[in-house]
């Protein structure tokens, strides 16, 4: 379906997705003079267009701090990522990357399209680091110590076990929630968030990624990336890659409903995190991106498109969350609506139906007690049907408009 089909069947994603666009070009339009900050910030919106939009919420000393974080990790994950890197030397550049964040010579070619250019071109990133706040720089370079060292004890690991799993995605994410705790805390305006709570933010946001890319990873080339851990796949499968095949498409969309009642665990200890946030910029950078993950479970639950291709909320959707992610009101309306989607689609012969019924009641049921779900508008489960009416007249409006200028344009040719 096109975009404009997607427009006429929901006329009220108009507004938010031209508003989001809008605020693209106006990001992209603000991209710092300094050479080292316009490469850093230009490459924020390469290598994330979504994160780069995110993080425009924030205060410019904090931006600049999480931009230059997000990088770095970034560049970190780019050595990961490469399977063409020889274990060798892949695993003492893993190692020792936090002390390259402080070399302005050191590069490495690895990785493709921006993210080559990110790593040829490091040596930016490491001269806007240098400018920043000594409290901003021990953070970051903490964080990207423990990581580095986490990926490469998993390079030469197989992710076997849930708690190998569980490790894992607090190596090379939950550690992204402590270090975003530490800067907010560094900026001044918020308290230090606990461990558990921080880190529970980031498995929630990986585990969604690697629910939603199992297909990309397996088919990786030259060698397939395996993070579903064996303790949950091997229940359905002989080998993970069996799930991609049609012929186990009913014990794939088992195995894909188990990893997802496997990350709703996180989804309470998000939003007790986001309910202490005070100030309004960080809420919305900390928000934005769990709600898209909770919605992006909703999608992927019980869906055999995961094992297809791409699953990912509409765009339209994703610009109404940005749009409309404001309070805690919208969060956790957000949280109820996304898991009651989800709850709508579970077979009562799942065999983690049970289970996966009774997180998202947990989940229900804090949004319930905060006493909130009766102040908001639903912007997730159906459309307000007389803002969609509206949008569909200025549609048909726009049209005529456009339609006449180019009979007009015509006759005068």
């Amino acid at each position: 379906m096109g975009i404009l089909g997607v427009i006429l069947k929901n006329p009220d994603d108009l507004y938010p997705l031209l508003k989001l666009k809008i605020a693209a070009r106006n990001a992209e339009k603000q991209i710092p003079p300094e050479p080292h900050w316009g490469f850093c910030y230009s490459m924020l919106h390469k290598v994330s267009r979504s994160f780069g939009l995110v993080i425009q919420q924030l205060r410019p000393e904090l931006r600049d701090a999480v931009c230059i974080f997000y990088l770095v990790l970034r560049a970190l994950d780019t050595v990961e990522d490469d399977t063409g890197v020889e274990t060798d030397v892949k695993v003492p550049i893993l190692i020792a990357f936090h002390r390259h964040i402080y070399d302005h010579d050191w590069h490495f070619g690895c990785g493709t399209k921006e993210y080559k250019v990110l790593m040829d071109q490091f040596h930016h990133v490491s001269t806007a680091f240098l400018e920043l706040g000594k409290n901003y720089q021990d953070a970051i370079e903490d964080i990207t110590k423990r990581m580095g060292a986490g990926m490469a004890k998993f390079i030469c690991k197989e992710v076997e076990t849930i708690d190998d799993y569980d490790e894992y995605c607090h190596y090379v994410a939950g550690l992204v929630g402590l270090g975003l705790s530490k800067l907010f805390y560094a900026s001044g305006t918020e308290d230090l968030a606990t461990d558990d709570l921080s880190n529970s933010m980031g498995l929630f946001l990986q585990k969604t990624n690697i629910i939603r890319d199992y297909l990309e990873d397996i088919n990786e080339i030259p060698k397939s990336r395996m993070f579903w851990p064996r303790q949950i796949w091997s229940k359905y499968v002989n080998k993970l890659e069996d799930l991609k095949y049609e012929e186990n498409s009913v014990k794939a969309v088992q195995c894909l409903n188990d990893m997802v009642t496997n990350a709703l665990l996180h989804a309470e200890d998000s939003l007790k995190y986001m309910s202490a946030l005070r100030d309004p910029s960080i809420f919305r950078f900390c928000a934005i991106p769990q709600i898209m993950a909770i919605g992006t479970l909703a999608l992927c639950y019980n869906n055999i498109g995961v094992f297809r291709g791409v699953v990912k909320m509409r765009r339209g959707l994703t610009a109404k969350v940005i749009d409309r992610t404001k309070t805690m009101t919208d969060v956790y309306g957000a949280f109820f609506d996304f898991s009651s989607v989800l709850e709508s689609k579970v077979d009562k012969n799942d065999p983690n139906a049970t289970k996966t019924l009774s997180r998202l009641e947990a989940i229900q049921k804090t949004c319930r007690e905060s006493g909130l779900l009766t102040k908001r508008k639903s912007y997730v489960v159906g459309n307000e049907s007389g803002y969609g009416l509206t949008m569909i007249f200025i549609l048909v409006i726009l049209f005529s408009i456009f339609f006449a200028h180019l009979s007009a344009n015509h006759h005068n040719n």
